[in-house]
């Protein structure tokens, strides 16, 4: 079974929003897959950021997959209004949810792809009941609130037991990985089972987004096996 290509998803967070529409023409230019935006309420994360018109201008401004990702303590509250914007995937965080199923099939029932999310202490045993229903698995490698932190490499082997726990129970959904993403680990994030990057600072920051993209997608060349097909026994993964 072949390999889904890997997709880049550079992070708003760390764009210049003085020239927002001109940042997401440049990357999407330069060849990313979707747009991850972070949506921070200053409560659930010490940060606040963008709301439902934000995700509309952007929607205006770019075809491209809207990956919204709420780091908010009440996300219930907004998933029609982030609908309603435009998002693609609204991803919530296990941790702020305690009727998590009913949350994601709130999502879903509007016709958006569900995403759910661990920060890095969190115990991927949280999600396994959700997984079958989730389209997206965001492990979350930095403590959110904040751009341009490091990965925290422990966090490495948990990629790893997701990619595996994803794969065992056949749900098919898509293993994102967002914090402190950059050309020189992002082969070791691939390699643990990755399908989605979320970069921020790399690609922003950086001179030629264009460059910062193209090696971040190389990287996966890098790790993918030599026969060109995934291990035998990964059912395949949605888009």
């Amino acid at each position: 079974m072949a390999r889904p290509s890997l997709r880049i998803a550079p992070s708003i967070l760390s764009a210049d929003f003085a020239r927002l529409a001109e940042e997401v023409a440049r990357v999407e230019s330069a060849g990313a897959d979707w747009l991850h935006v972070d949506v921070m309420d200053g409560h659930f994360v010490p940060n606040l950021t963008v709301g439902p018109p934000i995700v509309e201008a952007l929607r205006k401004a770019t075809k491209l997959p809207l990956d919204v990702h709420l780091m908010m303590t009440h996300p219930d509250a907004f998933i029609a209004e982030f609908v309603q914007a435009g998002a693609t995937y609204l991803t919530v965080h296990v941790e702020a949810c305690p009727h998590l199923h009913r949350t994601i099939q709130s999502i879903k029932e509007r016709g958006v792809k569900a995403g759910v999310t661990l920060n890095p202490a969190t115990s991927l045993a949280t999600v396994e009941e959700i997984l079958g229903e989730a389209d997206l698995l965001l492990v979350m490698s930095v403590n959110p609130g904040f751009g341009g932190q490091q990965f925290i490499p422990s966090v490495l082997e948990k990629i790893a037991r997701a990619r595996q726990l994803i794969d065992q129970t056949g749900s098919g959904a898509l293993l994102e990985v967002d914090g402190g993403v950059k050309v020189d680990n992002a082969g070791r994030i691939i390699e643990a089972g990755a399908d989605v990057l979320v970069s921020g600072s790399a690609i922003f920051c950086s001179a030629d987004y264009g460059a910062v993209i193209g090696a971040l997608r190389r990287a996966s060349h890098r790790t993918a096996p030599a026969s060109g097909v995934a291990p035998a026994g990964r059912p395949a993964r949605r888009l």
